[in-house]
């Protein structure tokens, strides 16, 4: 069991198992995080010098979203997450943008592909999820064109 860890690029999704702890799933690694989910966010936003509440303030300023919030990690390499829930509940995954490959509606919740293979059935609807990818797609899109204007 790990006391920290930073969001990185390998990085495809965060999971709550309890209050205080977490399962981090990566391209080759699994670990378990004694912190909650919105730590380990926080933690890594400022390990990359802001915070969790400095990157929701921006996606606002950004996108004008104030609800399940995408935010930005790391900017130059567009590490991206967003929620699966609002984040001030226990069961909110938070998941990396740039590894999805796919998603796939599964009756009532839905399939998470990532580029590596890795699957997870989500137990939110697909029109939820797809709403979260609009909006940190939307976020990255509205990043790349004030980066390169």
């Amino acid at each position: 069991m790990l006391d920290n860890y930073e969001i990185n690029t390998s990085t495809l999704l965060i999971i709550p198992i309890n209050k205080t702890t977490s399962k981090v799933v990566e391209k080759e690694n699994t670990y378990i995080v004694n912190k909650k989910s919105t730590e380990i966010i926080d933690n890594s936003c400022r390990y990359f010098g802001s915070s969790l509440i400095g990157r929701l303030e921006g996606t606002k300023n950004l996108i004008g979203v104030n609800y399940k919030c995408p935010i930005v990690i790391e900017d130059a390499l567009d590490i991206i997450f967003f929620p699966t829930s609002s984040p001030r509940f226990n069961n909110c995954f938070w998941i990396s943008l740039n590894n999805i490959k796919d998603y796939q509606k599964n009756q009532k919740t839905c399939k998470l592909i990532f580029k590596n293979d890795f699957m997870i059935n989500l137990n939110i609807s697909y029109e939820s999820l797809q709403n979260q990818i609009y909006r940190a797609t939307m976020l990255e899109s509205t990043l790349r064109k004030r980066k390169y204007n």
